[in-house]
């Protein structure tokens, strides 16, 4: 949001800002930044419109610093040369500033919304910015089978299929699949699982499947049970519950008793699920509850989903902002960036009242193509509702804040035991895997104040040639990938310093043949800024035995309690524990090329039509010639091929 910027008032509109001097001509160095960065604004506002859009500052090496809207662009952009009125942090920014782009639209409503979407994929550093790199999870009714398959999906989503959600996270859609299981008997397998069953699966046996992939239901039938289920989702869940009271009694005047347990059992697992939230408010059928605390200078926004009555779970954020900004502009840019890439619900609950919440709220209606309300509840359920995510959004800051602590103590100690001049921002671990020299990977694990940040691990697929099992090649390897790249880019942008991404503290599992080996290295490269450190267990390969090995004085060892070992054994362990599901997974992507692409005649299509048809690759080569024929896209001779490829001795 950028309602903090000042308007232009009716005296200085008199003058068009090119007229008008930045400084009254006895500027200092200190201050010449600062004017040169308002020469680059009245440049830009000379060919600058008075309607609708969206402008960007650009720094000196073609960065975004700060994304804004605006009704009356030359209006608004002009308040930036009245230095005097703007904040420290809009000066810095001014002063960093050397050019302005700027996007016109139609309407305001149209220039937050693009003006979200640049700040969630520019980031720009000078505004407040959501920190969320996760998608959600959402529930699907598949269309496209005669028996629809309901399951959790993530990602984009497809026509001729139902959508439920968004779920905070994979659990909470996992427990609502629980409860249609049990209520309405749908399944859950895959299209490739149904079609090769001939008896019904445990989940049948334990009444959790209406088994339709061996025609123990009637297609009218699970299509009821379909009807049914996607009425509860969309919140008619006393409708339901009346309609299995009436069917269990007239089961049980019938003296059909079993039918009567079973919807017994069926109305039991639909009043579970509306107990089991902490929230269920009756007053909000689909809507988010939205609740910011700010506290020590960071804040910690809550969403609350609440979908067809039922709570769907909830997540917190801790968006990135400045000292000066308040919990009802955070609020606001939380909402206008969070909703970017999601369909906003027809309710959202806060609990400030935001700058421009009408246009906001405009805005969001565009974006769901039906009308959204923004409110700040302020009786009822509703209010309580909203506290409620309140008190959540405080208690969670208050446990990221200790662990904050926790963590910069420890930081601390990672400076006095090696030296350091400062804590740490940013260490980086190393560490290879491989089976006898095979699928070699190295991988690198980044932790700091924030503790382990998974955005920056990397994974190194070694290209070689390197003898097998050659330890040290593979780290010389990775190390000249990772650091090169980022000493090129620098040079090539020619700015001077430290780059962004340089570690502080560099960490190698390894004793001192691996610690000279890596020093020799980034010597080459003319990387001395970094300090390096080696950890290595004893001869018996105790844990909290270890010893470290940094090149300026002799091995040593710290305390078998000291929290500061822990710490850098959880970062050693957390590098193995990468490079291991790494080496794995590549392994695994291997195994399965080597056995099918090498076959003549099998292309992605299918192949793709063999792994569904049989499971895996291994289950293609135990098949037998006529079933693989019987797959689907499979004629006798490509089916010949492949038998052929697996049983050389047999070939037909």
């Amino acid at each position: 949001m950028t309602d903090e910027t000042p308007q232009a008032t009716a005296d200085q509109a008199g003058s068009t800002p090119e007229e008008r001097p930045a400084t009254d001509g006895s500027a200092s160095p200190e201050t010449l930044p600062v004017v040169k960065g308002v020469e680059a604004i009245q440049a830009a506002l000379r060919t600058m419109p008075l309607s609708p859009g969206v402008y960007r500052m650009v720094g000196a090496k073609g960065e975004v610093l700060y994304v804004g809207k605006a009704r009356a662009l030359k209006k608004r952009v002009t308040s930036y040369t009245q230095l005097s009125r703007l904040p420290e942090r809009l000066r810095r920014m001014v002063s960093e500033t050397v050019s302005m782009e700027i996007v016109t639209t139609h309407t305001e409503a149209e220039a937050l919304l693009l003006e979200a979407n640049y700040i969630k994929r520019m980031k720009p550093r000078f505004n407040i910015l959501l920190r969320d790199d996760k998608s959600y999870p959402w529930l699907v009714l598949t269309r496209q089978h005669a028996f629809p398959q309901i399951a959790k999906h993530r990602g984009k989503m497809e026509k001729g299929a139902s959508y439920f959600g968004p779920f905070a996270s994979a659990w909470a859609v996992n427990q609502t699949v629980s409860i249609l299981q049990r209520v309405f008997l749908l399944r859950t397998c895959s299209d490739s699982v149904f079609s090769s069953r001939t008896r019904p699966c445990l989940l049948h046996q334990i009444k959790r499947c209406s088994a339709p992939c061996v025609d123990r239901i009637s297609q009218e039938d699970y299509d009821h049970l379909v009807t049914q289920a996607e009425d509860f989702l969309e919140g008619h869940d006393a409708a339901l519950r009346a309609e299995f009271a009436a069917e269990m009694e007239r089961a049980a005047e019938a003296l059909d008793f079993e039918r009567a347990a079973v919807l017994r059992d069926r109305i039991r697992a639909l009043a579970q699920m509306q107990e089991s939230n902490v929230i269920n408010p009756a007053s909000i059928r689909d809507g988010d509850v939205v609740a910011v605390w700010q506290q020590a200078e960071q804040a910690c926004i809550q969403v609350f989903f609440i979908r067809g009555g039922r709570n769907n779970g909830n997540r917190a954020f801790y968006p990135v902002h400045t000292r000066e900004e308040s919990s009802a502009d955070i609020l606001a840019a939380f909402l206008a960036q969070f909703y970017d890439d999601k369909p906003p619900p027809p309710l959202i609950l806060v609990n400030h009242d935001l700058p421009e919440a009408a246009l906001l709220a405009e805005a969001l209606s565009i974006r769901r193509g039906q009308k959204v309300e923004i409110l700040r509840p302020q009786r009822g359920e509703r209010r309580e509702v909203v506290e409620h995510a309140g008190t959540n959004a405080r208690e969670a800051l208050e446990r990221k804040l200790a662990e904050s602590a926790g963590q910069a103590k420890l930081l601390e100690g990672v400076a006095r035991v090696f030296g350091l001049e400062a804590p740490p921002g940013r260490i980086e671990v190393y560490d290879n895997s491989h089976i006898m020299g095979t699928h070699p990977y190295g991988v690198m694990i980044v932790g700091g104040a924030e503790g382990f940040d998974r955005r920056s691990y990397r994974k190194y697929g070694i290209k070689g040639p390197i003898t097998p099992g050659d330890d040290f090649a593979m780290m010389r390897e990775v190390l000249e990938r990772r650091f090169g790249r980022t000493l090129r880019e620098a040079e090539a942008s020619g700015v001077a310093g430290r780059p962004e991404d340089w570690p502080d503290l560099l960490l190698i599992d390894g004793g001192a043949g691996q610690f000279s080996a890596v020093r020799e290295v980034l010597d080459g490269m003319g990387v001395r800024d970094v300090k390096l450190v080696g950890i290595a267990k004893g001869p018996d390969r105790d844990a909290g035995r270890e010893w470290f090995y940094t090149g300026e004085a002799p091995p040593f060892q710290l305390e078998p309690r000291d929290p500061v070992l822990y710490y850098l054994q959880r970062l050693r362990d957390e590098a193995h524990r990468f490079a291991i599901t790494t080496h794995r997974a590549g392994r695994s992507k291997t195994l399965v090329k080597s056995e099918l692409d090498e076959i003549p005649g099998i292309g992605p299509a299918r192949k793709r039509a063999l792994l569904n048809r049989f499971g895996s690759a291994r289950a293609v080569g135990q098949a037998g010639l006529s079933e693989l024929e019987a797959a689907p896209g499979i004629n006798r001779e490509t089916a010949r091929a492949i038998y052929g490829h697996f049983h050389p001795e047999r070939a037909p």
